[in-house]
């Protein structure tokens, strides 16, 4: 086996590694590099599949010394494929899957290689949960260090406003724990500015009861696409009004040609809202009977479920290697005008799998000041993402038409910035918009722990000097 790629000698790393690294003559190489989103082809010089953390650190000292470009990559979810990235050195995390929960203290501890289908599986047996996303299947990492948007944001606030503690690698190679008490600048550059200031190798995260047996109520209304205006302008003004143990995101699917929906739905367009509740089950029917009641519905699936079951439940019809292009904003509110775009858009939607998405950012999640994370859409409003999705490369110029369109009708109507985690490679001035008021800072920080913007392959933010 060739140990020489790209002019780079790697036998030390490989050496020193107790992982497997893998380099582009290996048969595993394809396989390697691939990432959640099959639109992405790059072709990095070497995966190293660390261990633990002795080699993570030797793959940034490896990346220092070498001059090779670093890439970040733990559950492979992110919109843009940053995990990867050409003639890179790719330190992949997957490996790091402990966790380690304490029921006394409604904490756990994640490994960044962690899924957050592994997190849940710890925590909803002793029946707790931490806010995440809305996808088993997505890294607890990337999604973390974005901000965090989920079922449980109105009750509980977003991920990072439950993170308490990051263990991370920084450039230099050195190892320091980040929270409130200990540097508490990177604490805070952590909590949404993404992957720009070293690699967290560990979470710690507040739990929240949930539920005897982490039993919650959810799952999908759905109406016709026909309704879309009338189910949008009712979501819009009910939504802030509910009991924050009440969340619902709202999305125009094609409704899938599965189980568990039913055979004469399969294949039509419909607006989708797919209701969390985590409040007291006696109290169920009566913080409930709004959202059954309304309108005409195609289906109501609200059941008792784990909040696990709730949280994977797209997991199957979204699996990798699917074609997807990305396009988000954030809104503060569901304009008449975006409703006529949103109708227009979801009664054309191209394939099977693409949608669009608003998941609420309120409750709980709005009243942390915009300043005390860096995540800084702090308003109330939602967040929202048009996805083209197909499993076919044939297909990749049909969705990512469709979606640049759609984003491009809709934007006046937004906030002007985006959730860095539904980002592709966009430009500096969609990172800075993500960040409002806080990408100084944020800069500043970037400028003390990565000076020279090691890591940069990343929603990247610049170094202030």
């Amino acid at each position: 086996m060739t140990l020489v790629t790209g002019g780079i000698t790697y036998a030390d790393l490989a050496a020193t590694l107790r992982g497997d690294l893998v380099l582009p003559d290996d048969p595993g190489y394809d396989q390697a590099r691939s990432v959640y989103n099959a639109m992405i082809d790059k072709r990095p010089a070497a995966i190293a599949y660390c261990r633990d953390v002795s080699d993570v650190i030797a793959c940034v000292r490896f990346g220092g010394e070498h001059n090779v470009e670093l890439a970040i990559r733990s559950g492979g979810h992110n919109a843009g494929g940053l995990g990867v990235w050409d003639d890179a050195l790719v330190i992949d995390l997957s490996l790091l899957r402990s966790t380690t929960v304490s029921p006394e203290n409604h904490t756990v501890r994640v490994d960044a290689g962690c899924t957050w289908a592994d997190v849940d599986h710890a925590t909803v047996r002793f029946g707790m949960a931490t806010p995440s996303g809305f996808l088993g299947s997505t890294g607890v990492a990337g999604l973390t260090l974005g901000g965090g948007i989920g079922y449980l944001s109105r009750r509980f606030g977003l991920t990072v406003d439950n993170l308490l503690a990051a263990d991370i690698v920084l450039a230099d190679g050195t190892f320091v724990t980040a929270s409130e008490s200990s540097h508490s600048d990177l604490f805070w550059a952590l909590r949404g500015g993404g992957g720009n200031f070293g690699v967290v190798t560990s979470f710690t995260f507040r739990c929240h009861d949930i539920g005897a047996g982490g039993t919650i109520i959810g799952g999908p209304v759905l109406y016709d696409i026909a309704d879309v205006a009338d189910v949008m302008r009712w979501y819009r003004e009910l939504h802030p009004s509910l009991p924050e143990e009440l969340s619902g995101w709202l999305g125009t699917i094609t409704i899938p040609g599965a189980a568990p929906f039913p055979e004469e739905l399969w294949g039509r367009k419909a607006v989708a809202i797919v209701w969390c509740y985590t409040g007291p089950h006696d109290r169920a029917d009566e913080v409930l009977e709004p959202v059954r009641s309304y309108g005409s519905p195609l289906l109501v699936g609200l059941h008792e479920m784990p909040f696990n079951v709730l949280q994977g439940a797209f997991d199957g019809l979204y699996p990798a290697g699917l074609q997807w292009y990305w396009r988000a904003d954030f809104f503060n509110e569901i304009s008449d005008a975006a409703i006529e775009i949103h109708r227009k858009y979801g009664e054309t939607l191209p394939t099977g799998h693409s949608t669009m998405h608003l998941y609420p950012i309120d409750g709980a999640a709005s009243r942390v000041p915009a300043d005390a994370t860096a995540f800084a859409y702090r308003d109330g409003g939602w967040a929202g993402v048009i996805v083209g999705v197909d499993p076919d490369p044939a297909n990749a110029a049909l969705i990512s038409h469709w979606a640049q369109s759609y984003w491009e009708e809709l934007h006046p109507t937004s906030a002007g910035g985006a959730y860095v985690n539904f980002l592709m490679s966009e430009g500096e001035d969609r990172v800075k918009a993500a960040y409002r008021g806080n990408y100084d800072r944020l800069a500043q920080i970037k400028d003390r722990y990565d000076p020279e913007n090691t890591f940069h392959i990343n929603q990247n933010i610049r170094p202030a000097h």
